[in-house]
Order: C-alpha cells, then structure tokens, then sequence
C-alpha cells in the first residue's frame, strides 16, 4: 500500500479514485451476447456456455432432485452453519417490514401506500474460484419475505457441467426451486429478455466480474432494472492506537483477496498503527492462497494519515466505502458522523467478515461510491410502494378549489374539468 503522509485537494481526488476500467470496450464485448441471447434464445446460451465456460451443456436447468442431493454433499459442520447465517438474516430482514397506516390527509382526503414484492426477480450468484453461495441467503431470503411470486437463478456451471452443492442446498434452503446453470453476460441476457428455459424477470439483483455488471447496465437501458452499480468490492478502515495492527491486516486483505481491481483504504490518526499495519499485511499475505490476487489489489490502494478524526472522518465520507470498518477508541461518537457508507462495522471485534456471511445484516452493497445516493440490498428492494387514496363528496369538495387553482396555473384545463364536474355535480 502507498502511504499518504499529507492530505491536500491536489491528492485527495486521487486517493478516493477508484480503479478505471475502459468500459467502451467493455460495451463493445458485452452487447453482442446481449443481442444474440436476445434473439436466439437456448441456442446463444448453449454456444456462450461453450465457447466462455467450456462446457457442453444440452438442458442447462437444475432438476429439483439433484438440488435436493446436494445437501447430502455437504459437512454437517457446513450445513449448520449456513443454517445458523440464514436464520441471522431472516431475523434482521424480518423486522424490516412494516405496516402503513392510512392516514386523513384532511377530512375526507385518505391516503395510504402498501408494499407488493416484484412479481419475478433473478439472482445471479457468481461461481468459479469462490462460488458466492452466501449471496443466495442475501438475496433470497428478502425476497421470500417480500413475497416475490417467482424467483430465478443463474450461476455459472463448473468444468464438469454442475453447479457448486454450497450453491444448491442454499438455493433449497430459501426455497427457490428455479436453477439454472448458466453464467456471465448470456445469464444476464437470458434473465432479462427470457429465453425457451430461463423465464424473464422483471429485476436482476447480484454481484459479478466487470462483464456481468457491465450487462447489468445495458439492460438497465432496456427497461429491466438491477439491484444497484456495482463495482469491484471495497473496504475503507479508520483506526487509531487502540486497533490491532493484525486485525486491520485482515480486515484489509479480506476485501484485497476478492479480486486485482479490489481497492482497500486504510486512513488513521496513528503514523505508527500505519507502519504496525504494514508489517502486518507482509506477513499476513505471504500465507494467502489468492496472494497473487491480493497484492495487485493492494498496488491500487493506500494508507491516509490524517491530522485529526475530524479529518479522517470528511475523507472517510468523501469516499462512501462499500464496507466501513471504524477502528478507534470512540467508535460510537465516530459512527454517527457516517453520512455516506454501505454498511458500517465498529470496534475491534466486528470484522467486515461477520456481515458478508452471518451477522444478519446484508452484504449487497453499492461500491465505487455510489453509497452517497444508494442503499445496501434489503427487503425494500424487493418491494414496489403503491399508493393509494380514496376521497368522499365532503373530501373533493374541501380540497376541489386547491386543485382547480393549481392546474389553472399550470394551464392544464381537462385536470380542472375533471374536479370541477365533480363538484357541480355535488353541490
């Protein structure tokens, strides 16, 4: 990690920038599957799969008994901890539905608003060399809640044309039943234009590499929305002399490991905790098996230190990190300054780890600061709000003259007829 030893304008852009990537090309690459899963349906799918993931797959859906044995694949030790990381979420989501009273806006005007869950929602669940099965308890456990009607996903399939059984059993276990092994753009592209196998939805949620989010876009332009911009994971660190230098090492390296074009920020108080910090992610990354991946994503990051919490804290909000982890002796007092952060994590023994799989919170966050206008996944994400309103003869009658004056002046004649009917016929 570079070490910024003094904050100014002419470095702070830098230091809150994030990787660029050349999303022209990326767009270049992307729409084509785009279009041809688009037109051709389970044949694109068939090709892509092929020609990307070197498999030859004829039926690409997951039969329900093969998702039901995959529970038999698994250690009881796995499988109970999954089980303990669901119920976590289900009882924090829970608790994030609540009921709306009508309310008599003036006497006779009511008004109310109810949730109603998306109808037909995807969940792309990436897979590989770190099958993202707890993105399926994230992801489909508020969607159950919200009461989504049909719940599809796509994840990519493995050398030998099976999806990961972590995958599966967690599929089962949130109850959805529609799996199928496709991935990358063309599961994008299927969930969002449908296909003969895979159903259309109506909102595409989960995390990717560069050309999943890069599809999520497009089709974002075509009338399907998407859970939120994504990019690559994040985490930004503010500690003082009271962290653990090998914690924050940890915490560091967990998000580094996720990928090269990873970014982690590191901004103190302490010169010393910083050196401490150093040490630490040398040793630290010399036992990682992604150690590779990790040190590339550290060459993009760096270590701030700041003059003050004042100033540590307007970068930290300044950057709007995906994952905030507030290391110091006054964590509280700190945390109620956060204006802008996807999800916060305070004191010591609170690692960043504990919310990507089994604190309850949810780990789908906005990244490349898109935390100053976005909000982590919840339930409210799978729900649409539908107003409502009713008014009686005495309601339209005492709120008639405010609308007939309003939509004069905006020069909107029929919206004033449309009152104005009404009340001669009342009166």
């Amino acid at each position: 990690m570079k070490v910024v030893n003094v904050l100014s304008e002419a470095n702070r852009q830098e230091i809150i920038q994030r990787p660029v990537i050349d999303t022209t090309q990326l767009y270049n690459l992307v729409q084509p599957v785009l279009n041809a899963v688009r037109q051709d349906g389970d044949a694109a799918i068939r090709k892509f799969t092929r020609e990307f993931d070197k498999v030859e797959l004829e039926d690409f859906r997951v039969p329900q008994d093969v998702i039901e044995a995959a529970a038999d694949e698994l250690s009881p030790e796995l499988k109970k901890a999954i089980g303990q990381a669901a119920a976590n979420i289900r009882s924090f989501h829970e608790q994030q539905v609540t009921r709306e009273e009508a309310i008599e806006t003036m006497p006779g005007v009511k008004c109310w608003r109810k949730s109603v869950g998306i109808e037909k929602v995807g969940l792309y669940i990436p897979g590989g060399s770190a099958p993202l099965f707890s993105t399926i308890l994230m992801l489909g456990i508020p969607a159950a809640i919200a009461g989504c009607k049909e719940v599809v996903l796509c994840s990519p399939p493995g050398k030998d044309g099976r999806l990961n059984p972590a995958i599966l059993y967690a599929a089962q276990l949130t109850g959805i039943t529609k799996v199928f092994a496709v991935g990358g753009v063309q599961a994008i592209a299927a969930m969002a234009f449908g296909t003969e196998t895979v159903p259309q939805v109506y909102k595409i949620f989960g995390p990717g590499n560069q050309y999943v989010t890069c599809a999520k876009q497009l089709v974002q332009q075509q009338g399907i929305a998407i859970d939120m911009p994504a990019g690559p994971s994040e985490v930004c660190i503010l500690a003082d002399d009271t962290a653990d230098a090998e914690f924050v090492a940890a915490d560091l390296l967990s998000q580094a490991e996720h990928g090269a074009d990873s970014q982690v920020l590191l901004v103190s108080v302490s010169k010393t905790l910083v050196e401490k910090v150093q040490q630490a992610l040398e040793e630290q990354l010399a036992d990682l098996p992604r150690k590779e991946i990790a040190a590339r994503a550290l060459e993009n990051s760096k270590a701030v230190i700041a003059t003050s919490y004042e100033e540590a804290m307007n970068l930290v909000n300044e950057y709007a990190a995906e994952h905030l982890i507030i290391s110091c002796k006054d964590d509280e007092a700190l945390a109620v300054q956060v204006i802008n952060a996807g999800s916060v994590f305070l004191g010591n023994y609170s690692p960043e780890s504990a919310g990507d799989y089994a604190s309850g919170t949810n780990h789908t966050l906005p990244t490349n600061g898109f935390a100053k206008a976005y909000s982590g996944v919840s339930v409210d994400a799978f729900v649409k709000k539908i107003t409502y309103q009713k008014l009686t003869r005495e309601g339209l009658r005492a709120i008639g003259n405010t609308v007939e004056q309003m939509a004069e002046a905006e020069g909107l004649q029929a919206h004033k007829k449309a009152v104005s009917i009404r009340l001669r016929k009342i009166n």
